[in-house]
């Protein structure tokens, strides 16, 4: 079942986040975010007021902020420990992975603040480095930016890190129970899903036609029959059209084309070929390594 997305994006929105979101800019003025591992990491976080208004000139320009991109990308599951980085412009932004499951599904995202003092000097080099990828910033407006960015000492820094650190290992239980409260959610779908399929396996079956009996969206139905099972529900059909025509085969009084009809396959190209990919063998084979009955 691979539901951490949706998982990610209720808790995004749930009361303990953003109250701790809130509380946490209150009381360390530094922006916080919740980056889906599938969506990649954001170093602009344009929704929070305290973000640095020096990395949100600079995050308009893609070839200014590429490095800093580049050392944010989404790290795999195995990589499940706190990241800081640093940009070329000296602005730290640190990474705290979330879990569900044991597996990395998220990073609260914190940081667009200098460790040690802006300079004039520094900016200078910072400027240089932006005329020389060409690109278009009103400087005079970036330095006031630079120079009036805050300044954290790096115990304060980590102070706040690690409140992050505790507050991850709160959020993986509310994910966990966001996922289980979803599978129970979801499980009579689907099996409201199968009863159906169970019925009306012999007739044809589109997926417009399912959706609309169980009063939901195809796209809603098809991912979270997949998620539940697997299995794509076309594939579901199939397999469960695929047993039924087993046993049918049984009797040898029946034809294969007949077979293929009363399972639910409209041709017999099709039944030949899907009764190959999920057995192994053709109808007809498959016949021939039945037992004889008595």
């Amino acid at each position: 079942m691979n539901n951490s997305a949706d998982v990610v994006d209720v808790l995004s929105r749930s009361r303990i986040y953003q109250d701790y979101q809130d509380a946490f800019g209150k009381t360390t003025k530094l922006p916080l975010g919740l980056a889906s591992i599938g969506h990649g990491l954001e170093i602009y976080l344009p929704r929070s007021k305290y973000r640095n208004s020096f990395c949100a000139i600079l995050a308009l320009n893609n070839r200014a902020c590429a490095s800093c991109l580049g050392t944010q990308q989404t790290p795999g599951a195995e990589k499940a420990e706190t990241r800081a980085a640093k940009c070329f412009a000296g602005l730290t932004v640190t990474s705290v992975p979330v879990k569900l499951k044991d597996r990395v599904v998220a990073f609260l995202q914190t940081g667009q603040v200098f460790l040690r003092a802006p300079n004039p000097s520094r900016f200078k080099k910072i400027a240089k480095r932006l005329v020389s990828l060409g690109t278009n910033v009103n400087l005079a407006r970036l330095k006031t930016a630079s120079l009036g960015s805050r300044v954290v000492s790096s115990s304060l820094y980590n102070g706040a890190v690690k409140l992050l650190e505790i507050f991850s290992e709160h959020l993986e239980l509310v994910a966990n129970q966001i996922s289980l409260q979803q599978a129970n959610v979801d499980s009579p779908l689907v099996t409201r899903a199968k009863d159906y399929v169970a019925s009306h396996h012999s007739e044809p079956i589109r997926l417009e036609q399912i959706a609309q009996a169980l009063n939901v969206s195809e796209f809603h139905f098809c991912r979270t029959f997949k998620r539940a099972t697997g299995l794509t529900f076309m594939n579901y059909l199939s397999r469960v059209r695929i047993e039924k025509a087993k046993v049918l085969l049984s009797d040898k009084r029946l034809r294969v084309s007949e077979i293929a009809y009363e399972a639910g396959f409209q041709t017999i190209t099709h039944f030949n070929r899907i009764f190959r990919m999920l057995v192994g063998f053709s109808p007809t084979e498959y016949r021939s390594r039945l037992p004889e009955i008595s």
